[in-house]
């Protein structure tokens, strides 16, 4: 993680303060904010492409990412 990227202590205080459920709720909301970015750029990248081709090199995107 780069240094810019550290959560602050009032974000640790929030995300320890949450529930096993509310954290996952959160992951979840963030997996998809994630995938609409993707697919937005995506179609940035290739705007003459069909919306299902697009949808194809996301899932293909996600699935071979690494963290």
């Amino acid at each position: 993680m780069l240094p810019d990227e550290q959560p602050s202590s009032e974000q640790i205080e929030l995300l320890r303060a949450m529930s096993g459920p509310e954290r996952l709720q959160v992951a979840e909301r963030l997996y998809w904010s994630a995938r609409r970015m993707k697919i937005a750029g995506v179609q940035g990248q290739h705007p003459d492409w069909p919306e299902g081709k697009v949808e194809e090199e996301v899932r293909r995107i996600f699935r071979h990412a690494r963290t």
